[in-house]
């Protein structure tokens, strides 16, 4: 069995291959640059972090948890890791924004549409989760 991302053969199956692929490479650039502010600091991110209580330390960690979750999730065969990977982070993001009083359903939109992407462009995840119709 090939690990490769190939793209599918018929136009549905293709049109949800790249569709997954182009959502990924989107969220991927988010969360990309999401890391390299953190690795590269500043006023702002300093003032994001105090607002939510984060410790200063905690940015360059954070940021290099985030870069390595990106890559595990835009190669195909650590995918499913990264996408678990990815939400986990999302849900520390989700209880971080809760605790202060912040909105997060942002976060909680982003770690649905990691989900998304993989099952788009992952035939043998639909398998695992189909999509039902009543």
């Amino acid at each position: 069995m090939s690990t490769e991302a190939k793209p599918p053969s018929g136009k549905a199956h293709a049109a949800m291959f790249w569709s997954g692929w182009i959502i990924a490479v989107l969220l991927s650039a988010l969360f990309g640059m999401s890391a390299a502010m953190k690795l590269i600091g500043g006023p702002d991110v300093s003032e994001g972090f105090a607002h939510l209580g984060l410790p200063e330390s905690m940015r360059i960690p954070l940021g290099i948890v985030e870069l390595a979750c990106v890559v595990f999730y835009l190669v195909p065969q650590t995918a499913v890791t990264g996408a678990i990977l990815l939400t986990g982070y999302m849900g520390g993001a989700i209880c971080t924004h809760w605790r202060v009083g912040d909105a997060f359903i942002t976060q909680v939109i982003i770690g649905v549409l990691v989900w998304l992407a993989l099952w788009l462009r992952e035939p043998r995840l639909r398998s695992l989760i189909p999509l039902r119709r009543m």
